[in-house]
């Protein structure tokens, strides 16, 4: 009789695994995840094993942690088992997930095509059914995009809601912890163990809020495909008004270049001595940006902190404590992996329009798998007030059996 596999080599097989990412974590306790498994993005520590940020200099200047990252820790002790950590993008600084030193995981539903970054270990493992659920991270839509990209169910807490000590500063207020699930309630039990209770009143979601900017940036087939799910879900929550989201500062294109400054700004701050003093080989694309963060580093702002608290300011607002806005998770499929540099940065600038809205705010947002379109997975979004994370997960547990493929 062959010997029974080891849980971490189905991450091997899908091309998911991280360097020395074969390993396993037992329980530390029971409770309400007993029996079920998961990934850990290789941004969060292990005790006992270097955190590798997708870079092999990475791996080589830093020492090993010496704990678990607080959201690991916590998993464990809900009763869920770990099966071996998951590659990531480099530094966390992708949405393709092509990692240029360590492969392209798998992307189970549409193979020919990437599987979205950074978290695309973690999207892989839970998409090929390596593990239940997978924990990952979001800067600019780091899980939000594999979700949508591999068809599965993925969540960015409001900013600041999940315990991240022990996880890698990419961005510092942008960074939150996610996880990945192949089905809405179990996404929300894992909320359970993560989540901090929601604040502000417990208001049921009763106004829909649709923006026209944002619909409008989806490929004429990915909104087709994804309207008649957006439309049941309206039915089940309550009226629609469609507005425009950036009508009064220049679009939604201003809102994407007032996040990439914030944000590289904030990278180059984190990791600009590193970079300087080790010269590390990154991948073209991620030498680029790392290009790119430097330069912003040395510019004056020009109006963007502002410009953020003032689209925090309407966002709260106008969501309060019953709205929720429903989006495209991305403008496109995935792309083939064969595509071009010029497509990779289209798709980047289209996908970093749609997920700065939520970024920008510091929101909750939820993608759930709706429909197909040329065989790829596409996902619809749902964001609410910040702090209203449990109600949102609740929200798409309830919506999923009747707008999920």
């Amino acid at each position: 009789m062959a010997p029974k596999p080891e849980p971490w080599q189905r991450l091997a097989e899908l091309g998911a695994m991280a360097p020395s990412g074969d390993f396993e974590l037992q329980p530390t306790a029971t409770g309400p995840l007993d029996g079920l498994t998961f990934a850990i993005k290789d941004l969060f520590d292990v005790a006992g094993r270097v955190t590798g940020c997708g870079n092999p200099d990475w791996l080589r200047t830093h020492q090993p942690a010496t704990s678990h990252a607080a959201s690991v820790e916590r998993l464990l002790a809900a009763g869920a088992r770990a099966i071996g950590k998951t590659i990531t993008d480099e530094m966390a600084f992708s949405l393709n997930g092509q990692n240029f030193h360590y492969g392209t995981p798998r992307n189970s539903a549409a193979p020919d095509r990437i599987p979205g970054g950074s978290s695309a270990g973690s999207a892989s493992a839970v998409a090929g059914g390596a593990c239940d659920f997978a924990l990952g991270t979001d800067t600019g839509g780091s899980v939000r995009i594999p979700a949508a990209l591999n068809g599965i169910f993925g969540i960015r807490p409001s900013h600041g809601v999940v315990d991240d000590r022990g996880v890698m500063v990419l961005a510092r207020s942008h960074d939150t912890v996610w996880w990945f699930a192949r089905n809405a309630d179990l996404l929300a039990r894992v909320g359970d163990v993560l989540l901090p209770p929601d604040t502000g009143d417990d208001a049921a979601f009763s106004q829909v809020y649709l923006a026209r900017d944002a619909w409008a940036l989806a490929d004429v087939e990915v909104a087709a495909a994804l309207i008649p799910a957006r439309d049941r879900a309206i039915a089940a929550i309550g009226p629609a008004i469609d507005m425009t989201l950036a009508a009064d500062c220049g679009g939604l294109s201003t809102w994407r270049q007032a996040f990439r400054f914030l944000q590289m700004r904030e990278i180059w701050a984190e990791h600009g001595a590193w970079v300087e003093r080790e010269k590390p080989h990154f991948g073209p694309e991620i030498a680029e940006r790392f290009a790119m963060s430097k330069e912003a580093s040395q510019r004056a702002p020009d109006g963007e902190a502002e410009l953020r608290q003032s689209i925090t300011a309407r966002l709260d607002d106008m969501l309060s404590s019953d709205g929720v806005l429903i989006i495209p998770t991305a403008a496109d499929i995935a792309p083939l992996k064969s595509m071009s540099a010029a497509d990779s940065a289209g798709f980047r600038d289209r996908t970093l329009t749609l997920t700065c809205i939520a970024g920008l705010a510091r929101l909750p947002q939820v993608t759930l798998p709706v429909a197909l379109v040329k065989g790829a997975p596409v996902g619809l979004s749902l964001i609410g007030r910040h702090g209203r994370d449990r109600a949102l997960l609740a929200l798409a547990a309830r919506l999923a059996p009747d707008i999920c493929f």
